[in-house]
């Protein structure tokens, strides 16, 4: 199974399977490397590293040399990254602890990188944790975040849905608005919170901040053989049979009612949402579904000031 942490209640566990190892052209990191000059890091910070996928990461583009830290809020993330650190050859650069982000046990100044994937995503309010990510920067050093618009999803298509009918477009969009709404408003983040990162990052005084957008596109095409492919099918096919959308049915309802939806139509615009996935399964099984598998990933960057000002 390509996500052996699926079934488990910790955070983010639906997301940590073999389709994390995609979400980057390494390449493109490269690239990112040469202008943020990750060849002069000598140590980073992986803020809320889950099982350590985008710190082990970018341990390819920064100097091999450099030490890396890890932290998480939950034990069983940083055991697990440790554990995948171990399986790469990576132990010798890793260190990981439990630590939450708006609270890191670091003095002031204490990294030239400082960094996190699709964390700020899960809090009430990133504020916190972007002024703790300051904090132990040093002077000069980078901050660095990859957070999405998630809700832009809901109007790219694919050959099983271009020519849906405008009402049921809409009908999807407007259903994971909602939700992701009312996401934020019981405390747990808000999934398109990328569209926010570059001002909280100018509010906080940091300088040189630049926004980029991640090249990595997810392409479905005919056999669908490709280790990445196949690994997608694969957890398109567990959420399915689990009855997963996004979100459980449970927390789609509960973020629905709670970003103002309302109970008589809820079950409406959840079959539709499911009936998305029914024509994606139908076209899969005919070999004739393409998709682009287009996304919206910013990765922000900024500077911590040399001098206070």
């Amino acid at each position: 199974m390509a996500n052996e942490f699926r079934a488990l209640k910790s955070h983010s566990a639906e997301h940590f399977g073999d389709t994390r190892d995609y979400w980057w052209n390494l390449d493109f990191l490269q690239l990112i490397g040469k202008r943020l000059s990750f060849d002069r890091v000598r140590d980073f910070l992986d803020v809320g590293c889950g099982v350590g996928h985008w710190g082990q990461l970018l341990a390819n583009v920064i100097p091999s040399s450099a030490r890396i830290q890890g932290v998480d809020r939950e034990p069983l993330w940083v055991e697990k990254a440790a554990e995948r650190a171990a399986a790469r050859g990576l132990s010798g650069r890793f260190n990981y602890q439990v630590a939450v982000a708006e609270n890191l046990p670091f003095a002031d100044a204490s990294f030239d990188l400082v960094t996190c994937q699709t964390v700020l995503i899960h809090l009430p309010d990133p504020r916190p944790a972007i002024d703790e990510m300051v904090r132990v920067a040093r002077p000069g050093g980078v901050i660095l975040v990859a957070e999405p618009n998630n809700v832009a999803r809901a109007l790219t298509f694919d050959s099983a849905s271009f020519h849906d009918g405008v009402d049921e477009i809409l009908a999807r969009a407007r259903l994971q608005l909602i939700c992701e709404r009312g996401k934020a408003a019981l405390g747990e983040g808000n999934n398109s919170i990328g569209d926010l990162v570059p001002g909280f990052f100018a509010e906080r005084g940091l300088v040189n901040v630049c926004v980029f957008l991640n090249d990595k596109a997810s392409i479905l095409l005919p056999p669908y053989d490709s280790p990445e492919q196949r690994a997608t099918l694969e957890e398109r096919s567990d959420f399915k049979h689990r009855g997963f959308w996004i979100w459980s049915p449970e927390d789609t309802r509960k973020y629905f009612l709670a970003g103002g939806g309302l109970e008589a139509e809820f079950d409406a615009l959840w079959l539709v949402a499911l009936g998305s996935g029914d024509k994606f399964d139908k076209a899969i099984a005919d070999r004739t579904y393409a998709g682009a598998g287009a996304a919206i990933t910013y990765l922000v960057a900024g500077r911590k000031p040399r001098y206070a000002a």
